[in-house]
């Protein structure tokens, strides 16, 4: 069921409530569909669920496993995997899917990345993923703090894994260098939808800078991986997709992940259809036999999701080719 209440907090006397997506409250209210059962999922309520949200909580971290209201939290969290969402919970984009809050972003946390590093060890993560709001508004898009917090983690828990979700540094000369130089083991942003629908869909970015950017990083770090995902239900064509995969494929991407579009509210772009899990077992097909190292295909896909056993099949599969 969609989130139809739009607001961030309790009003408070002197505060009145303020719009999650300002930007968003003049469009006109669209349909939401009913889920099919085969994308349907349990309330969270394990303990292993609470002790993640209460470790999260300890150390003043976002997720995007919450403010992205992410159908596989209860799952997730119940395994103590946990998608940290660092550079604060407001956004400076204002994507037509994202359930993010929009707005002017706070200064950075200087403290974030020793408090993200001591999070991943207490939590004793074997794999982490670091992802942010995107920040138009700071001169290096958050590239360097992405890089403390890199370094932190290598410090603080030294065999732990690193997969970053990265904003796409649009028009941040060096940014980009600067965090694959950090040193994560795998280089995800996410393509999200076709270039058709980038207008309305995700106007504040280009389909092909994001591309150029994860081509950029096997350009300078050959052996990192490689991770961009796409949603599908916004209205692509089958045909749209598969050029999606070869564009990746040409920019020596490595993983794939194709996920089902869930609208967060009435607000947001509406859902086309929702895709059998059938036809995601097409795209899978499809995906291998182009060449991707790693697929994940299916209705609840997400970048995120299962991340540290899907790295760890990206590394297997990557020896096999040797």
């Amino acid at each position: 069921m969609a989130t139809l209440i739009d607001k961030v907090g309790a009003a408070l006397p002197e505060k009145p409530e303020r719009p999650r997506h300002p930007e968003k409250q003049n469009r006109a209210e669209t349909p939401v569909l009913r889920k099919p059962e085969w994308i349907r999922v349990k309330a969270p309520i394990s303990k292993g669920f609470s002790q993640t949200r209460d470790i999260v909580r300890s150390k003043n971290l976002h997720t995007v496993c919450e403010e992205a209201a992410c159908p596989n939290i209860g799952e997730c969290w119940d395994k103590r995997h946990a998608t940290m969402m660092i550079m604060g919970d407001t956004c400076t984009r204002a994507c037509a899917f994202c359930n993010i809050r929009t707005g002017l972003p706070a200064p950075l946390d200087t403290q974030e990345p020793s408090h993200v590093a001591e999070a991943v060890a207490e939590m004793g993560l074997k794999h982490v993923v670091i992802t942010s709001v995107d920040r138009d508004d700071l001169e290096d898009g958050g590239a360097n703090h992405f890089a403390r917090v890199v370094r932190a983690i290598r410090n603080a828990a030294p065999k732990t894994t690193i997969e970053i979700l990265t904003p796409d540094f649009l028009r941040k000369n060096g940014a980009a260098e600067t965090v694959i130089d950090s040193g994560p083991d795998v280089f995800n942003h996410n393509l999200e939808t076709v270039p058709r629908l980038y207008l309305s869909i995700r106007p504040g970015a280009r389909y092909y800078h994001s591309l150029r950017l994860l081509e950029r990083v096997k350009e300078r770090d050959p052996q990192m991986f490689t991770k961009s995902g796409i949603m599908v239900g916004l209205g692509e064509t089958r045909e749209e997709v598969m050029q999606v995969m070869d564009d990746m494929r040409s920019a020596g991407i490595d993983f794939i992940t194709i996920g089902q579009y869930l609208q967060p509210t009435r607000k947001h772009a509406a859902i086309d259809r929702f895709v059998h899990p059938d036809e995601f077992k097409s795209y899978e097909t499809i995906a291998r036999a182009k060449g991707f190292l790693m697929v994940a295909a299916s209705p609840l896909t997400r970048s995120s999701h299962h991340a540290g056993e899907d790295f760890a099949k990206l590394r297997a599969a990557r020896a096999a080719k040797r």
